[in-house]
């Protein structure tokens, strides 16, 4: 009977040690939070499949109203949720170096191509920021922007020279195209039309390279938000072995034909090559000029050496935000403008006058001035954000000082997680009122300067 008791008070004592307590992580701490689920935490709507990401989120910010933030948990890992646009712009910009880390979601020696790119370096961030932001100046965006312009009106062509009076199209499978050749020929330097050719291995390889829905990648990614240390026992990967393979070789052979001959093409392999090389154009003679041709090349130093699987890295994170995320935008963008005819009618008088000003040539200075176009891509990135949330790890001891009444000091140690809810906080009517109607208005000049001063769709990739 004793034996019986003490092996029920040890099993009561792991029970509450390993599924109750892991609950209560921010309670002990004063920060307020929801009422989470054994094992599941605050995730148990996805993980059931009874909710949406999207749906998960608008619940879990709305648990703690008044609150400028609160305390929920993705399964047992305890996470921050940061609601106020203030204390959001001050961890992700005036104390940036504290939060310099996204979460781990794949384990840093499971995939080397994923963990090379700029969104997962972590600490070596800053390092490999210092090499890339030289390659990607505004001057050097107009020689890319004529690529993309190409693969624009190959797109257009298409559908031009249909002889049909009304063409039924599959906007998101029309437009994962258009991005795939867009990536493909300013990332990786290679020319492919999906929309003639809909079967061609670059575009089939990259939705295998995108493509995280599978239920063998789902289980594994539950398995490690559940018990992080999983990563040990299981190969968590992005990428399969084909797809690196396969886009690693296209890198390689673009990289080495282009030494042999001495091919000059301004897409991102020549700029990352050019910092490779220590050496890039002088912006200023460059703008001078008006000629990327006629820029003068300085001598620059790199602290870390760029190799192939580096550039691979950059080019396939390309592939990861903006394959599906831009398709999806400018899926949600042509829905918005067909069902708001009046401001569809805006937009299409705008682009024409703009057309006309350049001498119906398209190029970036033209496109700069359409200032009603920058705001209709606004408000769709507003109500359709391409992410439901992003996140942020504290790498040094940081302290959240209180400001309203009942808070207390927040001390977050290293390793502990924060998330930030985009969509939550772009469809509070707090700070965009009515926030269901697409209303490009409120991103004119007058009413920007009403917003907090951040523009929560654009911190993704880390940069303050």
């Amino acid at each position: 009977m004793v034996m019986l008791m003490l092996a029920g008070a040890l099993v009561a004592f792991l029970f509450y040690y390993y599924i109750i307590k892991p609950f209560e992580y921010w309670k002990e701490r004063g920060v307020k939070q929801g009422k989470p689920l054994w094992i599941f935490g605050d995730s148990w709507g996805p993980a059931l499949r009874i909710h949406s990401f999207g749906e998960m989120a608008q619940m879990i910010y709305k648990q703690c109203p008044g609150a400028r933030y609160s305390g929920f948990y993705q399964f047992f890992v305890p996470t921050l949720l940061l609601k106020d646009p203030d204390l959001i712009k001050l961890i992700t910009v005036r104390d940036f170096e504290h939060f310099t880390d996204h979460r781990d979601v794949i384990p840093p020696d499971a995939d080397p191509l994923w963990n090379k790119n700029l969104n997962s370096l972590g600490q070596k961030w800053r390092e490999m920021r210092t090499i890339l932001t030289p390659s990607f100046t505004s001057s050097k965006m107009k020689a890319v922007f004529v690529l993309m312009k190409e693969c624009a009106e190959n797109f257009v062509q298409h559908f031009l020279k249909k002889d049909e009076d009304v063409i039924t199209i599959e906007m998101k499978d029309a437009f994962t195209r258009l991005t795939n050749d867009v990536i493909a020929t300013i990332a990786f330097g290679v020319t492919v039309d999906s929309l003639q050719n809909p079967t061609n291995e670059f575009y089939l390889m990259g939705k295998e390279a995108t493509n995280i829905s599978t239920f063998p990648k789902t289980l594994k990614f539950f398995s490690y938000l559940m018990i992080p240390s999983i990563n040990k026992l299981i190969s968590i990967t992005l990428y399969s072995k084909e797809v690196g393979a396969f886009f690693g070789d296209i890198i390689d052979r673009t990289i080495r034909v282009r030494e042999e001959r001495g091919i000059l093409r301004r897409d991102m392999i020549h700029l990352l090559l050019q910092a490779r090389n220590g050496k890039q154009e002088n912006e200023e003679q460059n703008e001078e000029s008006g000629s990327p041709q006629n820029a003068q090349i300085v001598t620059t130093t790199t602290p870390h050496q760029i190799t192939n699987q580096d550039i691979t890295a950059q080019a396939l994170s390309f592939f990861f935000a903006g394959f599906e995320s831009v398709a999806g935008l400018m899926c949600f963008l042509a829905h918005e403008l067909a069902v708001n005819p009046e401001i569809q009618e805006r937009l299409r008088k705008e682009v024409h006058e703009a057309s006309e000003e350049g001498g119906k040539e398209l190029n970036q200075d033209v496109l700069t001035k359409m200032k009603y176009m920058e705001m209709v891509v606004s408000e769709a990135l507003r109500k359709w954000p391409s992410f439901v949330s992003t996140d942020r790890v504290c790498t040094k001891p940081y302290t959240i000082e209180p400001k309203l009444p009942g808070e207390k000091p927040v001390h977050l140690k290293k390793g502990d997680s924060l998330s930030i809810p985009i969509y939550a906080i772009h469809h509070d009517p707090e700070h965009y009122p009515d926030p269901e109607r697409f209303d490009p208005e409120r991103f004119n000049e007058e009413n920007k300067k009403k917003h907090k001063p951040i523009r929560l769709f654009s911190i993704w990739f880390g940069s303050p």
